[in-house]
């Protein structure tokens, strides 16, 4: 359950964004009480907020609750960024979906979290925190420690800063073992998870480059523990990263200011 937030934002940009906050992965709607509790605001504020949002198709009214409107989803499909990624990393993924039989993902870094952009599932896949449109911490995920390696010390530090708290059994939560990590990352080339976004999950993970050489994504391979060699994946997510970086380096739209500020190293 999504615990109620006490800091109120002054400006009204603050407050609808609140709002959406409220939606967790697991809701499909929620009452107006419900959303006051969780944001902090005032009934009558989230009545009005909530009327107008409805107003302009981005929340819809279901009985006496409302849910996320279509408006939210035809603006987010129009997100450049994700659309240009998924544009070129799709067919790739299918691929090593069907070379690996394990789940694919596909990410970009947000501050000291990992916003996923694409899944392909496998049949197979263990049960895992990840979905399209969803959050990590970047500290505990494959894709996360991928991107930070190569990420400018200001970032890592960060995120270290931010604290890095267990999020599954085998998240690294010391500082030390964590830039540790990432040293690691750099020298082979491949970020492994073993077990640190959830219980029986571990992926192998390499970032995509933009032509100027700076990680704009990460793909990985996640799969149950046990099921396969850790290794086998790491070699194949590799070589797929590697071809989707040149792909993007033939690719016009990578080239732009867009892509230039998720940092270099």
């Amino acid at each position: 359950m999504v615990q109620a937030r006490q800091d109120v934002p002054v400006s009204m940009i603050g407050r609808v964004s609140r709002v959406f906050e409220a939606f967790a992965p697991e809701d499909s709607e929620l009452r107006i009480a419900e959303i006051a509790r969780r944001t902090g605001l005032a009934k009558a504020t989230v009545s009005r907020l909530v009327a107008e949002l409805v107003e302009h198709g981005f929340l819809e009214r279901s009985g006496m609750s409302v849910r996320v409107g279509l408006r939210f989803f035809e603006l987010g499909e129009r997100a450049a960024r994700p659309r240009e990624l998924r544009d070129l990393a799709l067919a790739n993924m299918a691929d090593l979906r069907n070379a690996t039989r394990q789940t694919v993902h596909l990410a970009v870094l947000d501050g000291a979290e990992v916003v996923y952009v694409a899944k392909l599932r496998s049949r197979t896949a263990p049960p895992m925190a990840s979905r399209v449109g969803g959050r990590l911490p970047a500290h505990a995920t494959g894709v996360g420690k991928a991107m930070l390696a190569w990420a400018e010390p200001t970032v890592v530090d960060a995120v270290v800063a931010a604290g890095l708290p267990a999020v599954g059994p085998g998240t690294i939560t010391g500082e030390a073992a964590f830039r540790r990590e990432l040293a690691a990352v750099r020298e082979h080339g491949v970020a492994y998870e073993r077990e640190e976004s959830g219980p029986g999950v571990w992926c192998a993970a390499a970032p995509i480059r933009r032509p100027a050489g700076a990680v704009i994504a990460a793909l990985s391979v996640t799969a149950r523990v046990g099921d396969v060699d850790p290794v086998q994946l790491g070699m194949a997510v590799q070589t797929s990263a590697s071809a989707l970086s040149r792909e993007a380096g033939r690719n016009p739209a990578f080239a732009r200011s867009a892509w230039s500020d998720l940092g270099e190293r």
